[in-house]
């Protein structure tokens, strides 16, 4: 049987630690903080990214050299015959698609996959190939199973501040300003490749029925039904675990027999949005 590599990015939220438990690979990505270069989870943790941006530090995204991608793919093709490469969105990072074009070097045993998927759902799709291989399918067959599925899943993110959404330049220093008066929280979604707005509310608990109704409606309409042995339940969070775990709690109600996974939000997104955010997603189990 053909043996496969796994690959991911940290933008999956796999850590460094889990990546050796789960027996997969990922690469950290690259952030440039003052000039400086970091990696996370390397050497950056979550709660020094999060006192560099309340410092108003100067962050900016960055995607992994070549250089490191093909060194990690060329040291795991000594011991494997094929990776199936996992990264971030094309829609989120151009990380992608130097992937793409780096693995037309490797005479298909390299097969990267454009899925779009991030944070949670970027690490469920990491799951599922390892669930692929376990029931022997090749790392191209993995490929097209993946990105037949890769509009199985939905995340919706409410936000706290609008701060780091003007500061990205994604919102007008107007809108910011006048939301901000209004105490307006915008709930934003990621729908395949882009970040994109969907709706705007005036609390937590509103914002929180909004995405609650959302996923409900994706898992009726777009996934087969709100059934824990059909679809996976997930929150991401941006420096906010205690509400997470308050989330999850009541979303035990409203989704009773599922079980919920938290993570930290991916900070290529969390870099957009500030701390205090909330996200729930759900995949569609393979």
């Amino acid at each position: 049987m053909e043996k496969i590599a796994i690959v991911t990015d940290s933008n999956s939220g796999i850590t460094q630690k889990q990546a050796e438990e789960l027996g997969v690979y990922v690469l950290p990505m690259p952030f440039m903080i003052n000039e400086e270069t970091y990696f996370e989870d390397v050497n950056l943790t979550v709660d020094e990214f999060f006192e560099k941006l309340k410092n108003n530090a100067d962050i900016s995204t960055s995607q992994p050299t070549p250089d490191s991608v093909m060194g990690l793919w060329d040291e795991l093709l000594k011991d494997y015959d094929s990776i199936v490469h996992i990264p971030m969105s094309s829609g989120l990072s151009g990380s992608c698609q130097t992937a793409c074009m780096l693995a037309e070097d490797y005479d298909g045993r390299v097969n990267v996959v454009d899925n779009q998927r991030i944070s949670v759902t970027q690490r469920q799709s990491v799951l599922d190939a390892k669930e692929l291989v376990s029931r022997g399918m090749s790392a191209s067959e993995i490929k097209e199973f993946l990105l037949k599925v890769k509009f199985d899943s939905s995340i919706y993110i409410m936000v706290d501040t609008l701060k780091y959404l003007k500061k990205g330049g994604r919102i007008t220093p107007a809108a910011a300003a006048f939301g901000e008066i209004l105490k307006i929280k915008p709930v934003l979604q990621i729908q395949g490749e882009k970040l994109d707005a969907f709706s705007k509310v005036r609390s937590v608990k509103q914002a929180k029925s909004v995405m609650v109704k959302a996923i409900r409606d994706d898992m009726e309409k777009r996934f087969g039904g709100a059934d824990p042995d059909n679809i996976w339940l997930e929150i991401a969070h941006t420096q906010n675990y205690d509400a997470a775990l308050q989330f999850k709690e009541e979303l035990s109600e409203e989704f009773p027999g599922f079980d919920v996974h938290i993570d930290p939000l991916s900070l290529s997104v969390s870099c957009h949005i500030g701390p205090g955010a909330l996200a729930l997603a759900c995949s569609k189990k393979i």
